[in-house]
């Protein structure tokens, strides 16, 4: 499902975010990606959602490579990923539905089964009734859970969050992980970027751990 071989990003000026990453991700895995502050976690993510591209090495999805992908071929490979970024990227001059909408819109779904979708998305992460609301009105549990709610409208094979639970109370953090878990337990590969592992009802999850951009441990 998700594979990196010898994955390096090196910066203008020498800086280097990744060193020789390797790693793969199951279809249905859940994975949390740890570290501390400029470990390379968000450097990570913005190369395995084609944000960015890697200097050297491969990202492997689902067998396409994205460090070889064409700029027009990226927008089809996004709409295969559900992203979730830590600073949500809501708009909030739209409604919670309209934000839920707009990737439904951008891959032209009719009108009626796109609010269908929609509504089916809010309701999984627990927004019902929400619909006509305005995300500045929202608690950041709120925001977040609409963040998610756009992020799987498109029903993605894969999940990548980068602090998702920041700045969030205990209580909040510990709906948005068992969101995530849900969306695990029905198939979804999960990637979630975060400082330290939370505990996590279930079955253990995989731990990549990064120090000053090297993998430096893999547990469960």
């Amino acid at each position: 499902m998700i594979a990196a071989s010898e994955l390096t990003k090196r910066y203008p000026g020498g800086r280097e975010a990744l060193r020789n990453v390797s790693f793969t991700i199951t279809a249905g895995e859940m994975v949390f990606l740890t570290g501390h502050s400029g470990a390379g976690k968000s450097t990570l993510f913005r190369l395995l959602a084609a944000i960015e591209r890697p200097t050297t090495g491969a990202i492997l999805i689902n067998g396409q490579n994205l460090a070889s992908l064409r700029r027009p071929a990226i927008p089809y490979l996004r709409r295969k990923l559900g992203l979730i970024f830590q600073d949500r990227k809501l708009l909030f001059d739209r409604s919670v539905l309209d934000n839920v909408l707009l990737p439904l819109a951008i891959v032209g779904l009719p009108r009626k089964e796109a609010e269908h979708r929609a509504q089916a998305a809010l309701a999984k992460v627990g927004l019902t009734g929400r619909d006509q609301t305005l995300p500045i009105a929202l608690s950041g549990g709120e925001q977040q859970r609409l963040a998610i709610a756009r992020a799987v409208v498109n029903r993605p094979a894969i999940l990548l969050a980068d602090e998702p639970t920041a700045n969030l109370d205990t209580a909040s953090a510990g709906e948005i992980l068992a969101i995530f878990r849900a969306f695990q337990q029905v198939g979804v590969t999960v990637l979630i970027a975060m400082h330290e592992v939370p505990s996590l009802a279930g079955p253990p999850v995989r731990v990549l751990r990064l120090e000053h951009g090297e993998l430096c441990s893999e547990s469960k």
